[in-house]
């Protein structure tokens, strides 16, 4: 199958180690494009989440899949999120074509990204670190009760709904919050004369130009890999939003074995930084 070239993809929040993770999804993507430059914008690994005893294969071929990439020519940037935080302490490492960073600037066709996670603006995270943890599990549980929806509404014919879509759109403080992430980074952007601004950490794909006195900036967000299955990508001076259709895409096609060995030993040593 002939891989579709593009300049940079961005992904976040994919939340591998999680039982809501479309870790299947993630790879069939994967195995569809040839990036120059892939950037995982946080919430990659769920280090807050994370137990030994759910780790599936499909998560792991996620892992050795990137760094195949990296090893094939295919700069990668993993920038850390609040879910992998642990990683942190190891910030400003490079390997080859593949580097672990807080934040990343990138100037495209002359013009400045400014590229980050997006946990700094959020108050929960910063002040009850613990009450956002059990958010994350109890997101974790509603997930899955959705997909248990899903799987009934399917048998009957009938269209998949999103739980968590409709506490956002309804609960008052849930926009509230979304808009306020959004307006926070977008003005930041501007005050420093960043062209994108691009993030990750709501879950909701956008693209938007935000215009205030002091001048504009496109607010890039990739959405997620647990509802909307969506990333970024940026090919000839333009962005968009890739939405992922998996009955569309072609399985994991075979990789040359002699990247497998090397690969195996990276993620059994990240494996094990993991869980130092």
């Amino acid at each position: 199958m002939k891989k579709r070239k593009v300049d940079v993809v961005v992904l976040s929040d994919i939340h591998l180690g999680t039982y809501g993770c479309h870790a299947t999804a993630v790879l069939e993507y994967l195995n569809t494009i040839k990036p120059n430059t892939l950037i995982l914008n946080g919430d990659i690994i769920d280090i807050w989440q994370f137990r030994k005893s759910y780790f599936p294969t499909a998560h792991q071929k996620v892992l050795k899949k990137i760094i195949s990439l990296s090893t094939k020519g295919t700069r990668v940037y993993y920038l850390t999120g609040n879910h992998d935080e642990a990683l942190r302490k190891f910030t400003d490492v490079h390997l080859g074509n593949f580097s672990l960073l807080n934040k990343l600037t990138l100037t495209l066709d002359g013009k400045k990204a400014w590229i980050f996670h997006g946990d700094v603006f959020d108050a929960s995270i910063i002040h009850a670190k613990w009450l956002a943890k059990l958010g994350g599990w109890g997101y974790d549980l509603m997930i899955l009760f959705n997909r248990l929806i899903n799987w009934g509404l399917k048998k009957m014919g009938k269209e998949p709904y999103s739980l968590s879509k409709k506490i956002k759109s309804s609960v008052k403080s849930a926009v509230k919050f979304i808009a306020d992430f959004e307006t926070i980074c977008a003005e930041i952007a501007i005050e420093n004369q960043y062209d994108y601004v691009i993030c990750g950490h709501i879950h909701e794909p956008k693209i938007e130009t935000v215009t205030t006195k002091k001048g504009s900036t496109l607010y890039l967000n990739s959405g997620d890999w647990i509802e909307n299955l969506t990333a970024l990508e940026y090919h000839h001076k333009r962005w968009r939003i890739y939405h992922h259709k998996t009955e569309h895409v072609p399985q994991e096609n075979l990789e040359d074995e002699s990247h497998f060995e090397y690969e195996n030993q990276l993620i059994v040593q990240f494996m094990d930084l993991i869980r130092s």
